[in-house]
């Protein structure tokens, strides 16, 4: 059972953004630090990317745990109350996750995935992006 109305709840989901979020916001400074450059949300490529370093051909996606089932991950629970709504809702969102970073590539661009949860240690994810990003300019 939820403890706020429905109408309260459905005004409450409305207000969850899709970008600019904070783990994104933080992952872009963190990137830019770093001294790589690069373009937002690309519409032109499969899933419009949150990060997109053309002349690298990598682009990155940082995922919230919950909305994209991040296995393993306390924060990829599904909530009780609609459990089948939530179930097809998240599903659907984990497909088309995977349809778009198996057409990302097919296309010859690698693709990153940054949990939400990753962000919360900036030094080990400093490490796995400077990894990924550095690899094609040595």
């Amino acid at each position: 059972m939820d403890i706020v109305s429905p109408e309260k709840r459905s005004r409450m989901m409305a207000g969850i953004k899709g970008k600019n979020t904070k783990p994104e916001m933080l992952v872009r400074k963190l990137v830019h630090r770093m001294g790589f450059r690069f373009r937002l949300h690309r519409k032109d490529l499969p899933g419009s990317p949150d990060l997109v370093f053309p002349r690298l051909r990598r682009v990155i996606f940082v995922h919230g745990c919950f909305w994209h089932r991040h296995p393993g991950c306390r924060f990829a629970y599904t909530p009780k109350s609609n459990a089948q709504f939530w179930h097809d809702k998240l599903e659907a969102n984990t497909a088309r996750d995977a349809m778009a970073t198996r057409a990302l590539d097919a296309l010859g661009w690698k693709v990153l995935i940054v949990w939400e949860c990753e962000v919360s240690n900036l030094p080990a994810l400093a490490r796995r992006l400077n990894s990924f990003l550095a690899a094609e300019q040595r």
